[in-house]
């Protein structure tokens, strides 16, 4: 049987479009040394590291974990590399947990980062377009909007309600105190229908997770949170039958993680979630792959506030990827935030009696996937 792994300590780096204060090592010591004084550890109590990132080509340097093994206490100690594109950050959490669960360590550092000042990420991931990745992900979009008929103020309505969200954040890379529908249709048309203020900015920041086996949990004022589920799936990109709008691994993934947790109706039993969402339209479009709604209906639960961080199931109350995307961190963060959402730590954007949460995060194509819940109880 599997070890219990309780998440004892996180920390988010401050993030901006350009962090010029800080070099690579600085921006990972920023978030690890925060998740090492929230777990009231140091680098000593650290046993192995998981270490993450996007391609290296974001910042121009090759296999950079070998420079920056330093500045995450990695020297003299087991340390291994996860990539998977955009879902990186998830799975480098799920794969720290998973050394603990599997007795291998008792206390994992889970880190991942990016610095995209260093180079234009948006210039890579279009092709040489200023798109960015929208270029690659508008037509799955337009498909959903078509299949659905979805009304055209929905994706400024996730926009509008992420960014109003960050702003009780204050990691958080946007602030926009006076976002509004208007200003979101006013916006530059970016690629049709993504306008510039539907879509993630680019960032420079870092996240940390500190997991421990359950007999190493620090005796702190701050409860840990456990971790219930965790599962991670991938798909083949090019599959000429194969769905961008409903990717059957996300689903597998989705399905997966709530077997492990018991888990029957997500929408009823779970109290928030932090969902990859870089475009708008991929709320309600993972509302649906994630099992919270029947197909071409996710946007309706957008629609009726039922994610709104007032509603019955909030999604994103961190301001999510369209408020900071520090793209090798993401994923990281999302799972980062669930586990203080159910911890009673995330501050002003703290969700009342959260006590079931979930993290999730897709990568490359729509084919990497990785999702946990976790919980205030001992699974």
């Amino acid at each position: 049987m599997a070890e219990r792994c309780a998440i004892v300590g996180i920390g988010i780096s401050d993030h901006k479009r350009i962090r010029d204060d800080l070099s690579m090592p600085g921006l990972l010591r920023e978030a690890a040394t925060r998740a090492l004084d929230d777990a009231e550890m140091d680098w000593d109590d650290i046993d192995a590291v998981v270490f993450g990132k996007a391609p290296d080509q974001f910042e121009g340097v090759m296999q950079p974990e070998m420079f920056l093994a330093d500045a995450v206490g990695g020297n003299g100690k087991p340390m291994i590399r996860m990539h998977t594109a955009g879902s990186v950050g998830a799975h480098t959490a799920i794969f720290g947990a998973h050394l603990v669960e599997a007795g291998q360590f008792d206390c994992v550092l889970s880190i991942a980062f990016e610095k995209q000042s260093e180079t234009s990420t948006a210039r890579i991931l279009g092709g040489g377009s200023r798109g960015g990745a929208g270029v690659a992900f508008a037509p799955s979009i337009r498909q959903y909007i078509e299949r659905s008929k979805a009304p055209p103020h929905i994706g400024p309505l996730v926009a509008v309600k992420d960014r109003l969200n960050a702003l009780k954040n204050p990691r958080a890379q946007l602030h926009i105190p006076d976002i509004d529908i208007e200003m979101v249709m006013e916006s530059e048309m970016i690629v049709e229908p993504l306008r510039r203020l539907e879509c993630c900015p680019t960032s420079d920041g870092a996240g940390a997770i500190i997991f421990t086996s359950e007999r190493r949990v620090p005796k702190t004022d701050r409860p840990p949170a456990w971790l219930h589920a965790s599962a991670t799936r991938s798909e083949a990109s090019g599959h000429p039958s194969r769905s961008w709008v409903n990717p059957l691994a996300g689903q597998e993934c989705a399905r997966d993680v709530y077997r492990q947790a018991g888990i029957t109706n997500p929408l009823a039993e779970l109290d928030c979630a932090e969902i990859y969402v870089p475009f708008s339209w991929f709320e309600p479009m993972w509302l649906e792959n994630l099992g919270f709604a029947a197909e071409n209906e996710g946007w309706r639960l957008t629609d009726t506030d039922v994610t709104a961080f007032d509603g019955s199931f909030p999604v994103n109350p961190s301001g999510g990827v369209l408020s900071a995307n520090a793209i090798g961190a993401a994923g990281l963060i999302r799972c980062a935030e669930a586990a203080m959402q159910v911890r009673g730590t995330a501050g002003e954007h703290q969700i009342d009696g959260a006590r079931l949460a979930l993290g999730h995060a897709f990568g490359g194509a729509s084919q990497y996937f990785a999702i946990w819940i976790v919980g205030s109880e001992r699974p």
